[in-house]
């Protein structure tokens, strides 16, 4: 526990330099004052230190920069786009060598005097070895990284009362479910057996399409802190001279990347949600690889519905479906007031559809923020494939910076079958409006006929209150309302197959004629 308190006392320090500005943001002497402006460049030079900081610190708080990358609800715009450059490079020797991970687990399977040290990242390093005649490589959890990273979630958990003290209401109820989703996340990227496991579902799912790439697992050499997979040699997927090499344009490869994500968490239910640059390569023959699955994620058969839904609703501008999607993620509350919430969305997609460029990103930015005075969360799940998104598309629009996100993930909607063509969609429209017509207008011969019936026995009867006391009337008011009303109703009979609509025209007129005789004779 003694390790506890000093890890505490050292995050607490490195952290509170910063704590102590954005509170002098607020009142600009600590405890009392004015607020003050802070410039975007102040903001920015803020949110470098801060990635500097958790760089330091290590593993848990590198992944606490990556989680908040995908949440503008509680973190603003400046410092989303500083923690999503956020990757995991750190030298070998932190935490430990690797190398005693390697003997204790395949000592006896591989030749250690084939390693090769890789790349090293904030929970494992990578090597390649010689194994059964080919070059395999080898993920390998740092040595005793997980009671490290149990006592840093300790005190992340113990740094976040003092955070919720300075928090608006809203932010803390943001905050205090991040932490149990954070810890559901790193505990679960810390389980190599379970990476091993996605990673083989999803090369699976992927196997038809020839253009991506999934290294192969040997099951037989995994285990919890060792992923044993095929050896796939890449270049960057951003280096433009790699493309050029195999003939393939950046719009192509941004597209093929687009299209391969939306299909994973869609289609297949299982994605791979840190698709940042060090993450995507492009083989000697033009083929995406997909590297470290550490952080991924399956989801349920009602997840994949209602994310799908989630797509749909924002390429369509649909916001009764939005805030229906929101409400089914576990996002908004079903107690929340709908006819606000209502009210907001619509402004996001006014604002929006205003731009003349709408990201994915943008998207996401301008709905949380704009969801501020409604209290919710984020589910992991959720989170992760956010993350997914915004990650992706900038690398997509690394690569092409005139990226259309949005029409390809409208494209790929309407090539799966989840939303129809613009022709489609509005014979659908169409269609809908009908169907729910139909049983009124099969009614309405029925309902005028017993209304004919009444004015005939002179039981109808119209009678108008009115608003104020009033020195006599206009008797042939009521003439008028009743024309008025069979005129409408001929409108709709002429959708019947019977030839009712003249009746109700030719009744229309009889009254009118009563309406002007009266009128004519005051």
């Amino acid at each position: 526990m003694n390790g506890y308190y000093r890890r505490y006392l050292q995050v607490f320090v490195h952290f509170l330099p910063i704590a102590i500005a954005l509170l002098r943001d607020q009142r600009r002497f600590l405890l009392f004052g004015p607020s003050r402006q802070v410039s975007t460049a102040t903001h920015r030079d803020r949110a470098e230190q801060l990635t500097e900081t958790m760089l330091e610190l290590g593993p848990a708080f590198i992944k606490v920069g990556q989680v908040l990358s995908t949440r503008p609800d509680i973190v603003p715009p400046t410092y989303v786009e500083a923690f999503s450059t956020l990757q995991d490079e750190v030298p070998e020797d932190a935490g430990g060598d690797p190398l005693t991970v390697v003997e204790a687990e395949l000592g006896d399977e591989i030749d250690l005097e084939t390693l090769e040290s890789v790349a090293g990242g904030s929970l494992a390093f990578v090597y390649t070895a010689a194994y059964e005649g080919d070059r395999i490589a080898l993920k390998v959890r740092r040595p005793g990284l997980v009671s490290l990273i149990e006592r840093d979630l300790r005190v992340i958990r113990g740094i976040v009362p003092l955070l919720t003290m300075f928090a608006t209401e809203r932010q803390r109820y943001s905050v205090e479910n991040l932490a149990d989703d954070f810890e559901n996340i790193i505990l679960e990227e810390l389980d190599f057996k379970r990476e091993a496991s996605i990673m083989a579902e999803i090369g699976a799912n992927l196997t038809d399409n020839e253009r991506v790439v999934v290294p192969t697992t040997y099951d037989e050499l995994c285990s919890e802190r060792v992923v044993a997979m095929e050896y796939v040699d890449g270049n960057k997927i951003t280096d433009d001279r790699a493309l050029e090499a195999v003939g393939i344009g950046p719009t192509e490869m941004a597209t093929l990347i687009a299209r391969t994500y939306l299909k994973m968490s869609l289609v297949d239910g299982v994605f791979h949600a840190d698709p940042h640059p060090g993450n995507l390569a492009v083989t000697d023959d033009g083929r995406l690889v997909i590297y470290d699955y550490g952080m991924s994620q399956r989801l349920t058969t009602q997840e994949q519905t209602d994310l799908t839904s989630l797509y749909r609703t924002l390429v369509r501008r649909d916001v009764d479906g939005l805030l229906n999607t929101l409400i089914a993620l576990e996002i908004l509350d079903p107690t929340v007031d709908r006819a606000a919430v209502r009210q907001v969305l619509e402004l996001v997609i006014e604002n929006l559809e205003g731009r003349s460029v709408v990201t994915w990103r943008a998207i996401i930015t301008e709905l949380f923020a704009m969801l501020h005075d409604f209290p919710f969360r984020i589910p992991p799940n959720v989170m992760l494939l956010i993350r997914a998104g915004t990650v992706g598309e900038g690398v997509c629009r690394s690569l092409d910076p005139e990226f259309d996100f949005l029409g390809v993930t409208r494209s790929f909607l309407v090539d799966q079958g989840f939303i129809e063509s613009e022709f489609e969609a509005l014979l659908s429209d169409i269609r809908t409006d009908l169907r729910e017509s139909a049983p009124v207008l099969a009614r309405a011969p029925a309902r005028f006929d017993t209304v004919f019936g009444q004015l005939e026995r002179g039981e109808l009867v119209v009678r108008t209150d009115p608003v104020e006391a009033t020195h006599g009337g206009d008797p042939a008011v009521g003439y008028a309302i009743v024309a008025g009303s069979l005129f409408v109703a001929g409108a709709i009979l002429t959708f019947h197959e019977l030839p009712l609509e003249g009746v109700s025209v030719l009744l229309a007129l009889v009254f009118l004629g009563q309406y002007v005789r009266r009128r004519l004779a005051r």
